[in-house]
């Protein structure tokens, strides 16, 4: 009798960590399209990633390069006084954007081109991401905005 008790008990003990282990893989499975990583203009020219890979891209608008084409889409490049990547978006740009100005992308770069399916501006004045700034610092291109009295 006590070792039913005891091989049952085992068997809900297995039977939970097999339950959690497959429950972990499918959680990891389902989180990793969620999953973009930030690179800058410069380290997609140096290394650029598969067309397939769905990543965040961040710098300054170049001056001279927005051009607004047929219908919705628009063409721009975006730097980080490095590098220059070209970028497509079709869509409706927020307000704030505009050439010489910080903004972040998501999307895939396809052929030389980056290919956004989403951008973001910076908010206020002196807002710029963090990763932005960091790439500029970088680049030895970024200037710390003056304080306003």
């Amino acid at each position: 009798m006590k070792s039913l008790k005891k091989q049952r008990r085992v068997q809900v003990i297995i039977l939970t960590f097999v339950a959690l282990i497959i429950s972990t893989g499918l959680i990891g499975w389902a989180m990793q399209d969620g999953i973009n990583y930030f690179r800058s203009p410069t380290q997609v020219a140096e290394e650029p990633p598969a067309a397939s890979e769905t990543f965040r891209i961040g710098g300054l608008v170049e001056e001279g390069t927005l051009v607004r084409g047929d219908g919705e889409t628009v063409r721009f490049s975006v730097t980080d006084g490095g590098a220059s990547i070209p970028v497509t978006f079709t869509g409706v740009l927020p307000d704030l954007f505009k050439e010489n100005e910080g903004m972040i992308g998501t999307g895939k770069y396809i052929e030389g081109v980056f290919v956004a399916s989403e951008i973001l501006a910076k908010h206020d004045e002196t807002y710029m991401p963090k990763e932005v700034v960091d790439a500029l610092k970088e680049q030895g291109v970024y200037v710390e905005p003056e304080p306003e009295s």
